[in-house]
């Protein structure tokens, strides 16, 4: 594929890890950061994520191709101006909710530019200290409305996903925003719950530390996540949001109303309905 001068806006986890990658498959020929934190700037530099540091609007005119990896409330406010001020250039965004992003430049001239996609991967880590390599092989990529897109701003797209080593799916924004909130923002959710719940409960922190076995840390990771990023998650898809944890919190009720009455048989069932997860997940 040809390489082309890449504006990755947002050199952080997502960004700065897919800077790694796109350098690595030599898919670009010069990556520009831009980053509203000085801090950030400078760790992008330090760790030779980007090549250089642009304000957006030079980084627009100095590149083939702009990447949005930053927070999706950011991103609806900033993607129509990005719009206004490309020509050839392709767009794309990285967010983890599609519908409100796309209806931002729904009836923008330029709106075939721009490709909508949500690559299936992150750590509970933030910032260009925590960018890591390979990050994205073997993960599905996501990409939404792809029909609105310019045929040769998606078909690069496509390729620059696949030759990181990502799976390709095509899917309505409606059903991405749903389908998210099922299977990535409830799991985040928990685990702040979760969290939350330990600390209120266990006021002695040194016993956490000693006690956590593997599997609270596991249901606990999340938790460390960043508030910046999630939300303006949660208030985005904020009606799939509260119909997948409004049935959480059924099921909970399910397991507490088992444990109350000495229903070992009931609380059985529900723990070998949860075990079929085994046949998607092993």
């Amino acid at each position: 594929m040809e390489r082309k001068k890449i504006a990755i806006v947002g050199v952080g986890l997502i960004g700065g890890s897919l800077a790694i990658q796109l350098h690595e498959k030599k898919i670009s020929s010069r990556l520009i950061g831009v980053d509203s934190s000085k801090i950030h700037q400078q760790q992008a530099m330090d760790r030779e994520l980007v090549d250089e540091i642009m304000e957006l609007e030079n980084a627009i005119a100095s590149s083939d191709v702009i990447i949005l990896a930053i927070p999706v409330d950011t991103l609806v406010k900033l993607l129509p101006g990005v719009l206004n001020k490309v020509d050839k250039q392709i767009v794309i965004d990285l967010g983890s909710t599609k519908s409100q992003s796309i209806n931002a430049v729904k009836d923008h001239p330029k709106r075939g530019r721009y490709v909508a996609t949500h690559p299936m991967w992150g750590t509970e880590y933030s910032g260009p200290q925590a960018a890591v390599r390979g990050a994205y092989e073997n993960k599905a990529v996501i990409i939404c409305n792809a029909d609105e897109s310019d045929a040769d701003a998606l078909e690069w797209t496509k390729a620059m996903y696949k030759k990181i080593g990502m799976r390709l799916l095509e899917m309505e924004a409606k059903a991405h925003d749903l389908h998210a909130a099922y299977v990535s923002h409830i799991s985040h959710i928990t685990s702040f719950a979760l969290a939350n719940t330990v600390l209120e409960k266990e006021k002695e922190q040194q016993a956490i530390f000693e006690l956590a076995s593997a599997g609270f840390e596991s249901t606990v990771r999340l938790a460390k996540s960043n508030p910046a990023m999630w939300v303006p998650i949660f208030m985005q898809n904020k009606e799939n949001v509260l119909d997948v944890l409004n049935e959480h919190i059924e099921q909970l009720k399910k397991f507490r109303e088992t444990i109350e009455k000495g229903n070992k048989e009931g609380l059985k069932e529900l723990i070998e309905d949860a075990n079929k997860i085994r046949r998607i997940i092993k």
